[in-house]
């Protein structure tokens, strides 16, 4: 005997299946079972369609406080600022120039510019901004003459500080008989310091290769060029600074007082404070420089060579190394104004589309030197040298127009106007043990036909450096600045002077280095994650870590290396 199927209660049958009733609603009006049913439904659905609709009209409403809470923060905020107490003003258009830099990569445009007359007018702002809390959203930004490449020195609606208006204090001298030093505002531009310094027969011990930028911007780093090996980084040649912390505080420090803020400042990418006077050890300036370049075709007698200058007794006083990837006309491109030591040698070289390597020396001397005794020392020194002989090329001029050459290319270049153009420039730091590795496969490989600016290749020590400031180094005795200095053509596309090419070249350098084990640190650093900056930093992030909740508690300050994000710190 056949059992009949059991029947499925009404609400599991087609009637009832998905989520709408599609059976005949006269059908169902004539069951009461299949009706109430259909009534529990129908109540649920509108139900649930009335929270829904409740729900958005909350979310709208509760976007639409928040964006007026928001706009109402930056309004008050507005109005807020002229009130302040202050010498200079702010400026709240027209604020273009603080959101570009040298890099041109980034445009992060600023909520206000403060051009300040005195370090009380960044005090009172830095101050202000931190009384608001972080409701307000608010970063401070320190811009000096805006050569970072990265946005570092721009503050997305935040404040930037112009600081080449901070003119005060005014340059104060003080020397001994064979040393001295200079007080100088931190929005001071390192020309004008060598300028009025060398009115006394003094200059600054340690340079950049680039002269039109400020004493805070370049302290801030480290400040490095060929006499870094000699008297290390310029920051190893600061003995005070006047600080400016998160919290608007004006602290003066050195290594006797307020040591920690003071090594944490110098090389802290501005995270403690914004250098607003700092004092600049000098040294007796020479009057006269002999320039010299040679040019080798191996790169581990290359560096070689730098290593030995950089650690005898008596060598040179300036020695930077630079790569020269072969173009059309190489040597009369590369030797310039400079006259070769033997003519028919010279013009007998060929480059034969080889990569090279230029060898830059200067020595100092002033015109009452015995001229026979400076010649003899070069040529002593040189000889201990295996570059290619029929490349020694010589010229002579003036310590200023030495130390300010990179200017004179700048007003050349500005002229064709290739000077505000995109730089994807890369800086790093490479330990001497690792220098070769790196140059056969960055030199032999990578860039083994292409090069879109000067690449600089040359050894400092260790020694030179101080282990208590916040600047990153390699962790050996002797390391190199191996600096890519690219500029990329704005109307490029796919092109090797493009600066989506350039930026993938960087990358596969900065893979290398990676899979490699080469220990590389970056030097004027960018990094896109806080582990990045973490694995940086390594060993030192949590002493920078605490420095950071100690004078600058709300991240307020330099944004845009985005290390920090405001408020991270639960207070």
């Amino acid at each position: 005997m056949k059992k009949e199927a059991k029947k499925a209660p009404p609400w599991e049958s087609e009637t009832f299946k998905g989520d709408s009733l599609h059976t005949d609603p006269y059908q169902i009006s004539l069951n009461p079972l299949l009706f109430s049913l259909f009534l529990a439904r129908k109540k649920k659905r509108m139900r649930s369609l009335s929270f829904f609709i409740r729900s958005i009209s909350f979310t709208i409403m509760l976007l639409s406080f928040l964006a007026i809470q928001l706009n109402l923060c930056f309004s008050n905020t507005q109005f807020s600022l002229p009130d302040l107490r202050i010498d200079g003003h702010f400026t709240f258009t027209n604020n273009e120039f603080a959101a570009k830099d040298y890099g041109n990569q980034f445009q992060f445009l600023p909520f206000a510019v403060l051009h300040p007359e005195s370090v009380s007018d960044i005090s009172a702002t830095v101050s202000h901004v931190w009384d608001l809390g972080v409701g307000s959203g608010l970063t401070v930004a320190a811009r000096g003459h805006g050569h970072s490449i990265q946005g570092q020195a721009q503050a997305h609606r935040g404040i930037v500080v112009n600081m080449e208006s901070l003119k005060k204090p005014k340059m104060e001298f003080e020397f001994g008989f064979d040393f001295g030093y200079v007080d100088v505002s931190g929005g001071e531009l390192w020309i004008n310091i060598l300028k009025e310094s060398l009115k006394f027969g003094f200059a600054p011990k340690s340079w950049t290769d680039y002269l039109h930028l400020t004493v805070g911007g370049t302290l801030s780093n480290a400040g490095i060029s060929g006499q870094a090996f000699r008297h290390g980084p310029q920051i190893s040649n600061v003995q005070q600074l006047e600080v400016v912390t998160g919290k608007g505080e004006v602290v003066t420090c050195s290594e006797e007082k307020n040591a920690d803020l003071f090594n944490g400042v110098l090389g802290g990418l501005g995270q403690f404070g914004i250098i607003t006077r700092a004092r600049i050890l000098l040294e007796p300036a020479a009057e006269m420089v002999k320039w010299i370049r040679v040019l080798y075709s191996d790169f581990s007698t290359f560096t070689r060579d730098q290593e030995r200058l950089i650690s005898a007794k008596k060598s040179f006083d300036y020695i930077e190394g630079l790569v020269i990837i072969n173009r059309t006309g190489l040597l009369n491109n590369w030797r310039s104004s400079f006259n070769p030591k033997d003519d028919d040698e010279a013009s007998q070289f060929k480059s034969e589309g080889k990569t090279l390597f230029c060898l830059e020396l200067a020595k100092y001397f002033n015109p009452s030197d015995n001229a026979g005794e400076i010649y003899e020392e070069i040529e002593s020194m040189l000889s201990e040298l295996r570059y290619i002989p029929s490349t020694v090329f010589m010229t002579e001029v003036t310590y200023i127009e030495f130390l300010d050459r990179v200017h004179t290319a700048e007003i050349k270049l500005q002229a064709k106007g290739l000077w505000d153009v995109p730089h994807p420039w890369l800086n790093l730091l490479v330990p001497s043990s690792k220098i070769q590795r790196f140059g056969d496969e960055v030199f032999g490989k990578i860039l083994a036909d292409t090069s879109n600016g000067p690449v600089l290749v040359y050894p400092v020590n260790k020694s030179k450096w101080s282990n208590r400031s916040s600047a990153v180094i390699p962790d050996e005795d002797i390391f190199y600045l191996v600096a890519f200095l690219s500029q990329a053509n704005p109307l490029s596309t796919k092109g090797k002077d493009s600066l989506q090419h350039l930026l993938s070249q960087n990358k596969k350098i900065l893979d290398f280095c990676k899979e490699a084990h080469l220990g590389v640190k970056q030097y004027l650093p960018h990094f896109h994650t806080q582990d990045e900056w973490r694995a940086h930093f390594g060993q030192t992030w949590e002493t920078f870590q605490r420095r950071k909740m100690a004078y600058d508690p709300l991240a307020i300050l330099a944004p845009g290396h985005r290390i920090f994000q405001k408020g991270i710190f639960d207070l």
